[in-house]
């Protein structure tokens, strides 16, 4: 009788908690058993584990094999553990030597040839494992994003063969990629200068992306919506290395593979709007609960475009994490929770055939027919809108090939992340994310400027939600212009900026 312990990583959420893969050999008939809350995908290990070993010319006991994945009432889910497994069979057969074992994690699904294959949630495991003080062998196809985690010690190789070598002589694994190919560099992204006109829309997408505010665009078919969405991840300021960690970690959880040329930029999702609410929030099966488009957009920028096709429901789940800035997804014998603080952006046209307000006279719809559609957006949902502008038709002179070019991206950035820097040192988070004790205490008004804005609450019949909003863009419409205290015309730039109401 022989028992060998292995140790590696589950997936719940974002977190990576550990697994004790325990492998029991007893007299008996032969055969193998897995154990520890396992599902469809875990329990196939046994086939695959078989045939690597074969494959790979090592011995499979002919003996009764237990193996128990501890602790019991964590999900199990995937093709993680086939390393694992075969390694502790190896172990407790004395195939490998167990001592070899004690300050390894093995994460990897075998071929049936003894080959390794990448996996999912690899980077979580990696960065739990550092935590823990062990090191990690991957396969090494995982080796670009575990590279990510540059100090973890991680190890990678292509089959099962070389993880034995290591473990019985020593023999060295490639490690991560050196962190000058993982380093920041400029690709050809999109350019705010691309955009033709529309002077007050690249304001209102400045004022934005440095308080990192939410945004609505209303408008024509063509006038640019999408084009000023699209740019606006190159106006934010590169994420935090900790962020981007957490970013990529949320990537490999849903079998995306990092850009390492911009992996410090934020992310930009734009789904289409078919997508169900279970593609928005994430979701699956009880074993494997997966990270959805607004955990993916986390530190980034989520775009929503024509709003109003949007399935009612499907919008309204939203509005939890646009507050709280995490999703927690619940399921009859599972719960997991994945960050979603991101940037909302979305956009409309002002009514079902895209032309009301033109003064060309094109639209013929009915004032019924442009109030349904509006009302296709609940209020308490544009209440989480800070930004909500009007992007008029594009005059057919700024569309000529010698017409001027507004500013480059990279000039409005070196703007918004100064007005970021300001708002960092002065309250450690964007002005969108100010609670409202630090709202009052860092957006005061003058005696005038408070009445200026009871007046328009009033006119405007805004919440107390909606006001707070607008100091918020105040404060940094403020800090744009590098001064400590919001002035009349600060405020009264943040309200026009909620004037436009689709639901009116």
């Amino acid at each position: 009788m022989s028992l060998a312990l292995v140790h590696s990583r589950a997936q719940t959420g974002v977190q990576a908690p550990e697994v004790r893969v325990e492998v029991h050999i007893a007299g008996g008939l032969p055969a193998v058993s897995i154990v520890g809350l396992p599902d469809a995908a875990v329990k196939e290990s046994r086939d695959r584990v078989r045939a690597a070993l074969a494959c790979s010319q090592l011995e499979l006991p002919q003996r009764r094999i237990t193996i128990n994945l501890a602790p019991a009432d964590v999900p199990k889910d995937g093709s993680r553990f086939d390393l694992p497994i075969a390694l502790g069979i190896l172990a407790a057969s004395g195939q490998l030597p167990r001592e070899a074992l004690r300050d390894w994690e093995f994460h990897g699904e075998l071929a049936l040839t003894g080959e390794l294959r990448p996996v999912e949630g690899a980077l979580p495991a990696v960065l739990a494992a550092a935590q823990a003080g062990r090191q990690i062998i991957l396969p090494l196809e995982n080796r670009a994003e575990a590279s990510l985690a540059q100090h973890s010690g991680a190890r990678f190789a292509r089959t099962l063969l070389e993880v034995c070598a290591l473990l019985q002589t020593g023999r060295e694994l490639p490690g991560p990629l050196p962190e000058t190919a993982v380093a920041e560099v400029d690709a050809s992204l999109p350019d705010l200068s691309d955009v033709r006109g529309q002077p007050q829309a690249r304001r209102a997408l400045e004022v934005a992306a440095a308080g990192g505010h939410n945004l609505l665009m209303i408008g024509p078919p063509g006038s640019g919506k999408s084009m000023l969405a699209q740019r606006l991840p190159t106006l934010l300021p590169s994420i935090s290395d900790a962020d981007a960690l957490e970013c990529a970690a949320i990537a490999s959880l849903a079998g995306q593979r990092p850009d390492l040329a911009n992996w410090r930029r934020p992310a930009f999702r734009a789904p289409h709007h078919t997508a169900t609410a279970v593609a928005l929030v994430g979701g699956g099966g009880a074993a494997s609960l997966r990270p959805g488009e607004i955990s993916l957009a986390h530190r980034g920028v989520l775009f929503l475009d024509e709003l109003p096709e949007w399935e009612r429901r499907t919008l309204e789940v939203l509005r939890e994490p646009l507050e709280s800035g995490r999703i927690v997804i619940s399921r009859a014998a599972r719960q997991a929770e994945f960050p979603a603080r991101f940037q909302f952006v979305a956009a409309m046209n002002p009514c079902p055939c895209g032309w009301a307000g033109d003064p060309n006279g094109r639209c013929h719809c009915s004032r019924e027919q442009v109030a349904r559609y509006r009302a296709r957006i609940s209020g308490p949902l544009l209440d989480r809108i800070d930004i909500q502008i009007e992007v008029p038709r594009v005059p057919a002179a700024d569309l000529r090939p010698e017409a001027p070019r507004g500013e480059t991206s990279a000039r409005v950035r070196a703007r918004v992340e100064a007005a970021r820097a300001r708002q960092l040192q002065r309250a450690g988070m964007a002005n969108a994310a100010l609670p409202q004790a630090r709202t009052d205490r860092d957006c005061a008004l003058s005696p005038n400027d408070r009445l200026l804005l009871e007046r328009a609450i009033d006119q405007l019949h805004l919440s107390a939600r909606a006001s707070q909003r607008i100091l918020r863009v105040a404060r940094t419409i403020a800090d744009l212009a590098g001064t400590d205290a919001i002035g009349t015309a600060h405020l009264a730039e943040a309200i026009g900026y909620r004037r436009m109401e689709p639901a009116g």
